[in-house]
């Protein structure tokens, strides 16, 4: 009865499990409704008639999946002036357009190599097999899109999450096909199959379940994450930039008993911070007057991280493009080191073609006529008493084995971020993949966005403090520690191309015996 009622309408059928299969990331976390969608999705596939039909029933999947899962952009749309609000709406639709050929291309590789008689062990390590290949190249095509990997849903299910420690979240992504490739199994009566998955998941999902971090020593340096409460909705007016400056020094608090690393969220300094600069950019207030503003906030041991703009000039002295960037100030208002951005975000931070597109009333998202500039990728910058420290501005970490500097690997990372463009899924959906990271690579992460969500997350992905959405306030506690280099930070996204070898090895083994 199900295959006839998935069948009668196969093609919206595919659209409207799509649409349903986005709730099991944040904010809605309905992982197991996102488990059962994807079960149903590939018995479609398996049932589907021809390549082109399995085909088509992946790619509508996909366009209901990345629909829901990235509606967040429309709002960035609100809040600027050179477009209409409502080319948000489309915009969200013509990304997953695109993005919805990936799993197109993973349906069509399980239906042509992983078919047999009946869904089964095979047609399922096939099938993820093929969605870890595609998923991996969603991430990295075209400067890569890697918002939201199946894995993400995991974080509310007990410890299965903890398993991107060992191969990282793209191979976890496939490992969630396996097992819903199992649920497929049991109602093609293949218990073994079907059985054997469900033990292994829950007793790994009971037994990964992360033990305390070890007590904090006396005296030990805290980090405190500032978050103004200010939104993109606020109109700019000549006093704005003061408006937020004032408001992150008034919660960034006196100097402490204990040494603290303070950290300010993306962009929210609008006063340049760097001297060296041509006379005519500091109209609005000396380098040296806004860090000594910020360095009277901090103690002898202090330090802080915060977010602005860098200029870059040409050899003739005139401007070619900004660094989105975060300076760290010491208490005696000198710098002690800069990053740049190197993963801008297209249409945000840098307009491609600009030649064609601006002509056709296409801007950036963002204000600006000048595009950033990408920085040489990621770094580690040592902070006396505090470490090294590795930085991701805002979207940065979402980019699975590309956050931190293998040559020099930090003991924490700082993520600030702006969210506030992206109304009420984005940022916990940003949040959570920021956890994701903090697990790949056993790292305590610090974010700081000017309206939520702020978070301080542990090496093991758990949030140790947040500040909701739409609050000011601030997250104040012991520096976490790291965890020893995990497996995945040693090996990288090899393990995504090992586990998926493994399971092509798996699906021909499978295959063969049952011929």
């Amino acid at each position: 009865m199900l295959r006839r009622l998935l069948l009668r309408h196969p093609h919206w059928t595919a659209l409207l499990i799509g649409l349903a299969s986005a709730t099991g990331f944040a904010p809605l976390d309905l992982w197991p409704l996102t488990l059962a969608c994807l079960a149903l999705w590939m018995w479609l596939i398996f049932d589907a008639p021809s390549l082109k039909g399995a085909l088509w029933r992946g790619w509508l999947f996909g366009l209901g999946h990345f629909t829901v899962g990235n509606n967040w952009i429309q709002h960035a749309f609100d809040f600027q002036d050179r477009m209409p609000p409502a080319l948000g709406y489309v915009a969200v639709v013509a990304l997953a357009l695109y993005l919805a050929v990936y799993p197109a291309m993973a349906a069509g590789l399980a239906w042509r190599y992983g078919r047999g008689s009946r869904p089964d062990a095979g047609y399922a390590f096939a099938f993820a097999a093929a969605w870890i290949a595609t998923e991996y190249l969603r991430a990295t095509m075209f400067t890569g899109y890697a918002w939201n990997p199946l894995a993400v849903m995991w974080l509310p299910a007990g410890g299965v999450a903890q398993a991107t420690r060992w191969i990282g979240t793209y191979a976890l992504s496939g490992v969630t096909i396996v097992i819903a490739g199992a649920i497929v199994a049991a109602f093609h009566r293949r218990w073994a199959f079907a059985g054997a998955t469900a033990i292994i998941v829950v007793a790994f999902g009971v037994a990964a379940v992360p033990g305390a971090m070890p007590p904090d020593a006396p005296g030990a340096p805290h980090v405190r994450v500032v978050q103004p409460n200010v939104g993109q909705e606020v109109t700019p007016t000549p006093n704005h930039g003061e408006y937020v400056f004032s408001r992150l020094l008034r919660l960034s608090g006196p100097p402490q008993g204990h040494p603290r690393l303070l950290l300010w969220p993306e962009g929210e300094v609008t006063y340049f911070l760097e001297d060296g600069y041509p006379p005519q950019w500091y109209w609005q207030s000396s380098p040296e007057l806004a860090r000594d503003r910020i360095a009277a906030l901090l103690g002898p041991k202090d330090i802080a991280l915060v977010g602005s703009t860098a200029l870059e000039f040409d050899k003739q002295g005139d401007l070619k493009g900004a660094g989105n960037s975060i300076f760290a100030i010491r208490p005696d208002g000198s710098l002690t080191g800069r990053y740049d951005k190197a993963h801008l975000v297209p249409y945000g931070e840098y307009l491609p073609m600009r030649w064609l597109l601006e002509p056709l009333g296409l801007s950036r998202l963002v204000a600006g006529d000048y595009d950033f500039l990408p920085g040489p990728g990621p770094q580690t910058l040592t902070m006396p008493g505090y470490g090294k420290v590795g930085m991701q501005i805002c979207y940065e970490i979402i980019f699975s084995g590309q956050v931190v500097d293998e040559a020099n690997r930090p003991d924490i990372l700082f993520n600030p971020s702006n969210d506030a463009w992206f109304g009420n899924w984005g940022p916990p959906e940003h949040l959570a993949q920021a956890r994701m990271r903090a697990i790949e690579e056993g790292l305590p992460i610090l974010r700081s966005t000017p309206n939520g969500i702020s978070a301080v997350i542990d090496a093991h992905g758990r949030l140790v403090g947040t500040v909701p959405r739409y609050t000011a306030g601030v997250v104040d506690v012991p520096m976490p520690k790291p965890l020893p280099p995990t497996l995945f930070s040693r090996i990288g996204n090899w393990m995504a191309a090992i586990v998926g070898l493994l399971f092509i090895a798996a699906a021909v083994a499978l295959r063969r015996r049952n011929r």
